[in-house]
């Protein structure tokens, strides 16, 4: 087995942002984070190289990048940015010894055995087992979801698109929606649901459904509104927000039987925390009719860490060169 570096590179990249760091390899800490606009930048590479240069961190030759796309092969195009690379070019580019390149939410699956008491908010009962398949899902710009198996002191996460399957309505009120929906998009996922647009498209449907007349309001707009209790057309929406979560998510948990615990990651959640609790999140997680009494036992968590990407990373980083 290599020995450790004692620092490395991390970075989460989304379609609006690129975040960096150093981090220690041995305690996971963060430091010296910088936020930069993508669009600041032609090249995935320049913004690395601005960073390791302006935060006098060149020396450093192990790095790990999250981002937010598939990550399947040595040539990666990012979903919702123009930037493109391969992998193996962008290292020899930098003269780095080590770059892994991996799905964002395959990082936030990594983070979650890296998680302290404080970094994680459980909501209704069950409890997380060590050892067994742990599951993840986020609301942001999109729906993320992965699943992560313990396997002999290691972790092997287990990325995916669940955030495109079908999403099924379970009342009037969804029926109302979907239909909605699927006139606008043919075909509905969670995705359309459970994200920033999703949140806005629950709002118009809901005006629509009870028959108010409501200006479109943006997914920030209508959080703020629930959270201060001033539009009830908002807390609405986002009580059917978190009950479309909470079935999502309990699909997730009898897929790959994740009694390690189902957690929440992504932008949104963490955000409306103070009105998960009143919501039907759990009653929908636990609701799968023969198999509820399964659901009932398995744990779920909203994660309250501020950089979990970055976390994930690191963690993935210092399990792949333990490995070597």
């Amino acid at each position: 087995m290599a020995k450790l570096p004692t620092h490395a590179i991390v970075a989460d990249i989304g379609g609006t942002n690129a975040r960096f760091s150093r981090v220690n390899l041995t305690s996971l800490a963060l430091d010296q984070i910088a936020v930069y606009p993508c669009a600041e930048f032609a090249t995935l590479a320049d913004a690395l190289a601005h960073y390791r240069q302006q935060h006098q961190l060149t020396g450093i030759k192990h790095v790990a990048i999250a981002i937010a796309c598939p990550v399947n092969g040595d040539e990666v195009s990012m979903t919702n940015f123009h930037w493109h690379f391969s992998v193996r070019a962008m290292q020899q580019q930098l003269d780095l010894e080590a770059l892994q390149v991996i799905n964002d939410f395959t990082a936030v699956a990594m983070c979650l055995p890296a998680l302290s008491a404080t970094e994680k908010v459980q909501l209704g009962g069950g409890e997380a087992q060590p050892g067994l398949p742990m599951a993840v899902l986020g609301a942001g710009t999109g729906l993320g979801v992965a699943h992560l198996l313990p396997v002999n002191d290691q972790f092997i996460p287990l990325p995916g698109e669940g955030g495109h399957v079908d999403w099924a309505a379970q009342n009037e009120q969804e029926w109302f929606i979907q239909q909605m929906l699927a006139k606008e998009y043919g075909h509905v996922s969670p995705e359309r649901l459970l994200s920033g647009p999703g949140l806005e498209a629950i709002y118009k449907a809901l005006a629509l459904y009870r028959r108010q007349v409501a200006e479109p309001l943006s997914a920030a707009a209508i959080a703020q509104q629930a959270l201060s209790g001033e539009s009830a057309l908002a807390t609405a929406t986002v009580q059917q927000f978190f009950a479309a979560l909470g079935s999502v998510a309990g699909n997730l948990a009898l897929t790959l039987s994740t009694f390690g615990g189902v957690y929440v990651a992504g932008g949104i959640a963490p955000k409306l925390l103070p009105l998960a609790g009143q919501s039907e999140f759990r009653a929908r997680f636990e609701a799968k009719g023969r198999f509820s009494a399964f659901n009932r036992r398995i744990a779920t968590y909203v994660v309250t860490a501020e950089q979990p990407g970055l976390v994930g990373a690191a963690v993935y980083l210092k399990q792949f060169l333990a490995s070597k």
